[in-house]
């Protein structure tokens, strides 16, 4: 029997026979550090379903060794040594869920929520008997949320923590500055966030989150096991902070016009000045404490066009170096693999296209001309850093744009014609649109390259980039029905994913979206329940 369950469990065990739960049905709380545990899935059941479970028996939660080894690989994003493993035991006569953390107590409870939302009937869950023993495949989980080209205020943040919650990811990365605003506070730098923060793409409507926000959003997703991980990004993407801040910015600023109205700048903050230090230490000091649970400081890294690769290196190097200084580690996307790291950094694996292959395709999106040249020296550079990083020493975080990038365009259609017509402007072409089967195609160590076991691997993270998302909606039906697809390769250990299973399992979470509120693409190849 397959359970409507995603991430798919490690292993279930079923026999005949069911269980009803009803609103009268309610919990035994045998643990007292599970109480708030209890009361979030109590009020996540209600939300999910429309159940509302007010009694005082039916279901049990303990703290309680699991005997089974699930294996688990990677690192956490708060560095904590947590057991999430846990067990979910239905019988004719109540439900059990048990773990050696209130963490893997929670898990569990999650996929008792997904079970009562896919078998409630009118106030009755009738749940089939069964036993689970389930953990997770990999430790990171999670996902990058750019908040810079579009600004999501912290209501809809804390709609996407719910998402994440839902499907065992216990990792939001907040893309927090780039090109087109800077969104965090720094006192000693009010610029940043009284000039930096203006903006967004093209007139859309800036924004900040003050500390108070933060710490708010950051505490909503500790509530939920989620870590909350700070991106502050340089070398380049900095045009924001060259506007608020033009001390910092060089002499000549050089932009390569995309063709599109836009312009893309070419210039990066300078590591053989000392202003540039200033500035980075004032960040690293306003930011670090506004993120209390992350081990870990985002320092970007990505993209600094323009850059010879000695000043590249030099810059991410003592970069990293401060961060460590402050008692964080650190993590950069990819490119930080062609500096010298430590064993403790993490480097996060993005670009696995490949330009001359692309080249070759008649039928390839292209970029601007202008930009053709530049991007073709990224890529090719690109080749080169997975490898540069596991000679290091260091773990990667699987985030490749062919799998896992969620601004690429939907290539499913949808049932609802006005998603049709979103679906025609959302999405970057130059990536060219994947459809929600293609997103469980692959496995996280065999598809790629250098990569020859999970120990290798810090864990898995998809990545929504908002220059086409204007809009609360339009972030929605980009990330779903997407994130499941993400959760089932970071979580489960069942490889590879069966698609006609994972559909049907699919098609069983639409119940909890509608109930939510939440906007997803109804895309034609899955029948919804």
């Amino acid at each position: 029997m397959s359970l409507p369950l995603i991430p798919a469990p490690a292993t279930t065990t079923s026999a005949d026979g069911t269980f009803s739960l009803t609103t009268g049905s309610g919990l035994v709380v045998e643990s007292p550090e599970l109480a708030g545990t209890a009361a979030r899935f109590v009020a996540d059941v209600e939300l999910d379903s429309g159940l509302t479970v007010t009694g005082d028996t039916g279901i049990t939660v303990l703290i309680d060794s699991v005997d089974d080894v699930v294996p688990v690989e990677g690192v956490r994003a708060d560095s904590a040594t947590v057991d999430e493993r846990h067990s979910l035991e239905i019988t004719t006569a109540g439900i059990r869920v048990w773990g050696p953390t209130p963490e893997a107590v929670y898990r569990g409870l999650t996929s008792l929520r997904q079970l009562i939302t896919a078998h409630n009937q009118e106030g009755v869950a009738t749940l089939p008997v069964t036993r689970i023993v389930d953990g997770p495949r990999f430790a990171w989980r999670g996902l990058s949320l750019d908040v810079v080209r579009t600004f999501h205020a912290p209501d809809e943040v804390r709609r996407v923590i719910d998402m994440l919650a839902l499907y065992k990811l216990n990792v939001l990365h907040l893309h927090l500055t780039d090109d087109q605003g800077w969104r965090v506070e720094v006192p000693s730098r009010p610029a940043l966030t009284e000039v930096g923060a203006t903006g967004a793409i093209g007139d859309r409507p800036g924004g900040f989150y003050s500390q108070a926000e933060l710490a708010d959003l950051v505490a909503y997703a500790a509530e939920r096991f989620v870590t909350v991980v700070p991106e502050i990004d340089m070398p380049g993407h900095t045009s924001a902070v060259f506007t608020a801040c033009p001390e910092l910015a060089p002499a000549e600023i050089r932009t390569v016009d995309l063709g599109n109205g836009a312009s893309l700048q070419l210039s990066t903050l300078q590591p053989d000045r000392t202003e540039t230090w200033a500035f980075v230490e004032d960040v690293l000091d306003a930011v670090i404490p506004q993120f209390p649970q992350s081990a870990y400081v985002h320092i970007g890294g990505d993209e600094a066009w323009g850059m010879s690769d000695e000043d590249h290196a030099s810059f991410v190097e003592q970069a990293a170096a401060l961060v460590r200084a402050r008692g964080k580690k650190v993590l950069g996307w990819q490119e930080i693999a062609r500096a010298k790291l430590d064993s403790a950094d993490v480097v996060q694996y993005w670009l696995d296209l490949d330009i001359d292959t692309m080249s070759q395709d008649p039928d390839a999106p292209m970029p601007p001309e202008e930009l053709l040249p530049i991007l073709t020296e990224g890529l090719r550079k690109a080749k080169y850093d997975a490898q540069k990083a596991l000679e290091q020493g260091t773990r990667l975080i699987v985030s490749p744009v062919t799998w896992l990038y969620f601004d690429r365009p939907h290539a499913d259609a949808s049932s609802d014609a006005q998603q049709e017509e979103a679906r025609q402007r959302l999405g970057l072409p130059f990536y060219g649109a994947a459809s929600i089967e293609h997103g469980i195609a692959w496995d996280p160590v065999d598809s790629l390259p250098g990569v020859e076991s999970a120990a290798q691997l810090a864990g898995v993270e998809a990545a929504i980039w908002c220059e086409t998302i204007t809009s609360a909606q339009d972030l929605e039906l980009m990330l779903l029905p997407r994130l499941p697809g993400a959760a089932e390769k970071a979580w489960s250990h069942q490889t590879p994913t069966d698609w006609p299973a994972y559909a049907a399992r699919l098609a069983q979470q639409s119940p909890a979206w509608r109930n939510r509120a939440w906007t997803w693409l109804k895309s034609t190849e899955i029948d919804w329940t």
